[in-house]
Parts: structure tokens; C-alpha cells; sequence
């Protein structure tokens, strides 16, 4: 059950419009950094998006002293910190890809106090000479960020978060606040066990999002790419997120979809920071609106206005899922929360879990993969079984807002089958949408291009100029003046005395006829005309990847649909002729409907992309009957 906040006091309400111009307080925000400030334990349980950054941070700025927090990724770290310093609140990132010079001033300036929160990760905090360090630090409290992590039963454990234990041991008067965003009961109480917290202040907000419309299809290879066209045109202009399960599988479909005329950007761990820090940029401030990602996506991203997320394959855990898909929705309006999974992931899940060494890991994991199943298959309420699944007993049986308690949408086929399951029931109370802030299109496109720009001379993300929320606000009311400017949602005193003058000149010049300058959109050629292109030049494959920005895989994944569909010409130089003749030789006895079967018998030093290329002229060859 989500409690309302009490009237904030005037003090912490002065700091929350001060520097993060919010006037009120989020559900539960108020309480929880009135315990840390008190100097109390507190583990914190509450959604993507409902604010829980805010909860140590205000806390951390009205302290006088430093809040260690900690946190799993440098990027996430990195952006808190900017931010923060966009605020004018002086906070610092310290982890080992740094130069050992910065680390040093650093630390140094965390002795003298500079900070009003430092981020380490839990690697950096496990060193014992970062303890020694840290005990010449004025700490105030430590905030552990994503403390799922610390549990085995959790679903992203990471062994280096057991180190986080000796946290009470070593400053034992200092309060530790631990916060996550998706962990059931067992979970939770093991977050108290490990990090030993004393008579913890327990915080849970509902684990039931209302706006979102969780909708989940098993589908086959055929099927899976056209609903995905389908949502993704459904939503079309409107940012969405696609979570598929590899980066084979991330380029694939950002190059399927640029197939179908839907622009979309990748983004994955093995990308190189300056390409993956573009590609976020680029679909921060709507350049882009579609972003195909992995895991790596996601965390610490402020963007509220999506509108669908859409997975590729079936999640690992429950835990997983409601994390990612509650990246939708965010600004209270009705999302998307789409799950298109075949039954092969299902397969693959067990293969993994069955290659697990440690009984008892194993063990956990099955219990995930069992979960999730269950999620996928039953024919009950989604969000019913979310709560259910993290401990909280809904009194209402349908929601109205799942393809099991309400009617589908268009785009996704509807069998009688599914229809079937469905069965009358109270319905859960829709939580009243957000009204979205009536502006001018036109000023709203002009002041985006304000913004790209200010971040473009600042070098900082476009989000942490103004977010989206604070441009359609800004839009609504049209500020007349300073004064004006403070009541806006988003500006507090920094950025009013940082970008003030110039949001006023650019409303004036909006008011005098100035507006935004028109995008040319230029045909792009689609990922197979450029490949084409590219294979014309002369170019190798392993040249076409590097271009591209692909791996070897995609690229001849590509030119192998091509070769099949008769579009390009097999060549020669692609595969040896020697391996080409073996792998010829091994369809002729085994067919060549299936890679697998040829792969097995085939010696390692032919590769998997060869096979493709050779099988996929042997099949354009059949299917034309040359």
C-alpha cells in the first residue's frame, strides 16, 4: 500500500525547491530522509522512478559532512555526480579507471570535507587501504545503492557486496541506508542480516504500477519480428526501449528495424564509451527515439516520458523484468510494457542454470526460471502476480491493465484461446493519469533546441540541462521573469542563476517569431543498402563490421539473408575453398535446413560465420531451382 507523505516541514521542503525545484515531496521521500537524517538505519524498497536517489541525497546536502554512497556502475555514479554539481552540490565519483593523480586529489579533498557525497563501488570499498582512507573521511552515513546485490537469493548477487558487512565493524556509529528497487521478502530481511542494520526504519512502496500495461506473447521466429514492428509503430515518435538478450541480437534488430523504415540506435557494454555516451545522448533528447540495449541499459536513466519498453526474450527473473519494464511510465502516464518470448529462451535459461557449479545457485536460479515461467504462462493478472511475487497481497483480483484483465490492443494478435482466459472480476482503482502540461509545439521544439545546444557548449547530457518534464513546464507557463522561473518544475536556485537569463531571451525571441530550425530528414539508406554499398567498394566483411560499428556475426548474418533472397551475389573470397568444400560436402549428407547439425561435425577451424555464408548460397541455389 503506498502512504502519503505528511506536509513536508519547511526546512526540508525550502531544500527540496532550493536545488532540485520540486515543491512537494514523492510518496514516502519525506519520512525516509527524516530517518536518515535521524541518524537511523533504513532499508528502502521502492520502484524505478520513484525517487529514491533524492532520499539519501537531501540528506547527504543538509549534513555538513560526506555520504559515502555506493553503488555497482561507474557510469550511474558518474551522472549522479554531474548532476549534482549542476545543482551546486559538490560531489565526486572515485574508482580505478581514473589517473592515479585525480584519484589522489580526490581523496585528499575527502579528508578536507570538499564532498557532500563521494561514490565508490563496492570493488573500491573492499580494499582495506580505502577503509584506513575512509576513517580520515567526516563521513555522515553510508548509502548502499541496488542492495539486492549483497543476497544470494537476489537476482543480480554480486560477491563483492558480501564485503559491505564489514561496514558496521569498522564504523559502527555511523547509519547505514540501504535502498533497491525490486526485492522480495526473503530478500529484504537478508539485506538487513548482511549489512547488519539495527532496528532498521523499513520503507515499501506498492510494488503495483498502474499506468503500465503489461502485455506478454509467446511467439516463434516469425512472429516475434512482426509484433515487434507492430509496437513499435503503435508507439511511433514516442521513446521506447527494446531489451534483446545479446549484442548479436541488439544489432540485428536496431538493423531490422532501419529495414522497416524505424530509425533505432544500439547500445551495449562491448561499444566504446564515447560511441555507447552518443547513442544515450542521441535518445535523451528524442533525437532518436527508439533504443535497442542490453542489460547494460537502463540504470540511473532519468527519462520519464516512455512510452513503451519492449523485451526480446524472457527475463531471467521476475526481479529483472519488473525492473526494466519499470523504466516505462515513468511520468505517470499510460506505458507499454511489452514481453515477446519464444520457447527457446526458455531453453536456453536452463542450459545456463544446468551449467552452474554451486548446488545451492543453482537451486536459486531454477527457482527464478520457475517464477518466470509461471508469469509468462498463467492466465492470471500480470501485476496481481508481480505483487504477489515481492509480498504484497493486492485486495482487488484484475487490474484492468494486463492482456489477461482487459481487451489487447490492435497490433497484438488476439486468439479466442487467450480470450478464454480472461474471467469477469473486481477490478483494481486506475490510478488518474498525469495530466501532460498544455504547450505550444512549436516553443517546446524551440526550446529543445536550446537545450542541445547548451549542452553541446557545456559538454554535459542534454537531461541535465532541464529534463523533459521541466521543458514542458517551462512551455506551459511561459515565465515572464526570474521570479517566474523559480515556480518552474525542475529549476531550482542554481540552474535559475545558471541558465535563466538565456531561457527568458529564448521565450522573448520565441515571442518575436523566432522558432526552431527545421530538421532535414534525408532518406538514409537502410543497414542492407549500405552493406551493399560497402561489399561494391571492395570492402572484407571484417571492413563492413568496422565500419558499421558491428560485430563479424551481424554483418554476415546480413549478407547471408541477402545471399538467400537472391539480393547479392555469394563470393568466392568469403569463405576458402577448401573450407567451402567441407561444408558443402557435410550438407549434402546432412541437409541444410538446419547450422547446428554442421557445426557438430564440421572441424573448429571452420567457423560458424563460413557455414552461414556457404549455406546460404546452397539454399538461394535450391530455392530458385539453378
Amino acid at each position: 500500500m503506498v502512504l502519503e507523505a505528511p506536509q513536508a516541514a519547511p526546512e526540508l521542503a525550502a531544500v527540496l525547491r532550493r536545488y532540485w525545484g520540486y515543491d512537494t515531496f514523492r510518496p514516502l521521500q519525506e519520512r525516509i530522509i527524516r530517518s536518515v537524517v535521524g541518524g537511523k538505519d533504513v532499508a528502502v524498497i521502492m520502484p524505478t522512478g520513484g525517487g529514491k536517489s533524492l532520499c539519501y541525497q537531501i540528506p547527504a546536502l543538509i549534513s555538513g559532512r560526506t555520504a559515502i554512497v555506493v553503488s555497482p556502475l561507474i557510469s550511474l555514479m558518474q551522472d549522479q555526480a554531474a548532476q549534482l554539481a549542476q545543482m551546486g552540490i559538490p560531489a565526486a565519483v572515485l574508482n580505478s579507471s581514473q589517473p592515479q593523480a585525480d584519484q589522489a586529489q580526490t581523496m585528499r579533498q575527502a579528508c578536507q570535507g570538499a564532498y557532500r557525497l563521494l561514490y565508490l563501488s563496492p570493488e573500491r570499498l573492499a580494499r582495506p587501504d580505502t577503509i584506513a582512507w575512509l576513517e580520515r573521511v567526516p563521513v555522515s552515513f553510508f548509502a548502499i545503492d541496488e542492495a539486492h546485490c549483497i543476497s544470494e537469493w537476489g537476482h543480480e548477487f554480486r560477491p563483492e557486496y558480501r564485503q559491505l558487512s564489514r561496514l558496521r565493524e569498522r564504523f559502527p556509529d555511523k547509519p547505514i541506508a540501504a535502498f533497491t528497487a525490486s526485492a522480495t521478502r526473503r530478500v529484504r530481511h537478508d539485506i538487513i542480516e548482511q549489512l547488519k542494520l539495527d532496528d532498521p526504519h523499513k520503507y515499501i512502496v506498492s510494488f503495483h504500477r498502474p499506468n503500465l500495461r503489461y502485455l506478454v506473447r509467446q511467439c516463434d521466429a516469425k512472429s516475434q519480428p512482426r509484433l515487434l514492428v507492430n509496437a513499435v509503430r503503435a508507439t511511433a515518435g514516442s521513446n521506447i526501449i527494446i531489451y534483446a538478450p545479446t549484442i548479436a541480437r541488439v544489432e540485428e534488430t536496431v538493423d531490422f528495424l532501419g529495414e522497416h523504415g524505424i530509425r533505432a540506435i544500439p547500445y551495449h557494454g562491448q561499444m566504446e564509451s564515447h560511441i555507447r555516451q552518443r547513442n544515450q545522448e542521441r535518445w535523451m533528447s528524442d533525437e532518436t527515439p527508439v533504443l535497442v540495449g542490453t542489460l547494460a541499459f537502463g540504470l540511473g536513466i532519468n527519462k520519464a516520458a516512455v512510452r513503451a519498453v519492449i523485451h526480446m526474450a524472457l527475463p531471467k527473473s521476475i526481479e529483472q523484468y519488473y525492473q526494466e519494464a519499470g523504466r516505462a511510465g515513468r511520468d505517470g502516464l499510460t506505458a507499454d510494457c511489452l514481453l515477446l518470448w519464444q520457447q527457446k529462451d526458455a531453453g536456453l535459461l536452463a542450459y545456463f542454470i544446468e551449467k552452474l557449479r554451486d548446488p545451492a545457485e543453482r537451486e536459486r536460479a531454477w527457482e527464478r526460471y520457475n517464477a518466470i515461467r509461471r508469469f509468462a504462462e498463467s492466465g492470471r493478472c500480470r501485476h496481481r502476480q508481480i505483487c504477489l511475487h515481492f509480498g504484497e497481497t493486492p485486495k482487488w483480483e484484475s487490474c484492468g491493465m494486463c492482456d489477461i484483465c482487459a481487451p489487447e490492443p490492435d497490433w497484438l494478435d488476439t486468439t479466442p484461446a487467450r480470450r478464454e482466459k480472461r474471467t469477469p472480476a473486481p477490478v483494481a482503482a486506475r490510478k488518474p493519469e498525469v495530466p501532460v502540461p498544455e504547450c505550444d509545439r512549436d516553443l517546446l521544439e524551440l526550446m529543445r533546441e536550446w537545450r542541445r545546444e547548451i549542452a553541446r557548449r557545456n559538454g554535459v547530457p542534454a537531461f541535465m540541462v532541464l529534463t523533459d518534464a521541466s521543458l514542458l513546464d517551462l512551455c506551459a507557463r511561459r515565465p515572464a521573469g526570474a521570479e517566474d522561473l523559480r515556480k518552474i518544475t525542475g529549476i531550482g536556485e542554481r540552474k535559475a542563476e545558471q541558465y535563466g537569463p538565456e531561457i527568458l531571451a529564448a521565450l522573448e525571441s520565441y515571442n518575436a517569431g523566432q522558432r526552431s530550425t527545421p530538421r532535414v530528414e534525408t532518406r538514409q539508406p537502410t543497414p542492407a543498402e549500405e552493406t551493399i554499398r560497402l561489399i561494391q567498394e571492395g570492402r572484407t566483411l571484417q571492413e563492413i563490421a568496422q565500419v558499421r560499428d558491428r560485430q563479424l556475426s551481424t554483418v554476415v548474418g546480413m549478407v547471408a539473408d541477402l545471399v538467400e533472397r537472391r539480393q547479392l551475389d555469394f563470393q568466392d573470397s568469403w569463405v576458402p575453398g577448401p573450407h567451402r568444400a567441407a561444408i558443402e560436402e557435410a550438407a549434402r549428407r546432412l541437409g541444410f535446413q538446419w547450422l547446428k547439425p554442421l557445426r557438430e561435425v564440421l572441424p573448429p577451424e571452420i567457423t560458424p560465420e563460413e557455414i552461414r555464408l556457404v549455406v546460404a548460397r546452397i539454399r538461394a541455389t535450391a530455392l530458385n531451382g539453378v
